[in-house]
């Protein structure tokens, strides 16, 4: 038998009681963070979109050429444009948000990035779940529950409450508008 405590096991705390974790980005201690992100937010997943629309329309294409080519044969794949078109969409973002960078083509172009609520970088997973509770609240509650942002500090929108996200600038973004006069 070991001397070790069983408090060797328990999850690090951090420093704070509990193992409780305070929010990492405060809007009113930091509101670099948080300055200009719901318009940027908005012209990223437009570039997002644009570039995984521009995959299954080329995929389309392909195989309205192949059908050409096959008489119609080839032509059953067009079955398979929305099953692709829903794959390649939670690929794009459990792969690019689940990157080092923890932010997709848009968000980069955008100097954007997803966090834990906690701070923590976003992983693949949770990048995909992110993603299925995006188009689920949509697909529900309509466009209009975007409009959740406009009424809290850190610009959240429903589906990050859901699965504990923010979007902030990223770090280079966030010194330079610290440093503006």
């Amino acid at each position: 038998m070991s001397n070790t405590s069983d408090t060797s096991r328990q999850p690090p705390s951090y420093g704070y009681p509990d193992g409780a974790r305070p929010s990492a980005y405060d809007p009113v201690t930091q509101p670099e963070y948080f300055e200009g992100v719901l318009s940027r937010r908005l012209v990223a997943f437009l570039v997002d979109a644009i570039l995984i629309l521009g995959g299954v329309v080329l995929f389309y294409v392909l195989v309205l050429l192949m059908g050409l080519v096959t008489f119609g044969l080839s032509w059953i794949a067009f079955l398979f444009v929305w099953p692709t078109f829903v794959i390649a969409a939670l690929a794009y973002n459990a792969i690019t948000l689940g990157s080092p960078a923890s932010a997709t083509l848009g968000m980069r172009l955008m100097d954007l990035e997803m966090r834990t609520w906690y701070g923590a970088p976003c992983y693949s997973v949770l990048a995909a779940v992110h993603a299925v509770c995006f188009w689920v609240s949509v697909s529900i509650f309509t466009p209009f529950v975007l409009l959740v942002a406009l009424f809290n500090d850190r610009r959240r929108l429903l589906h990050d409450f859901l699965v504990g996200t923010v979007v902030v600038n990223n770090t280079l973004r966030a010194d330079a508008l610290r440093r503006r006069p």
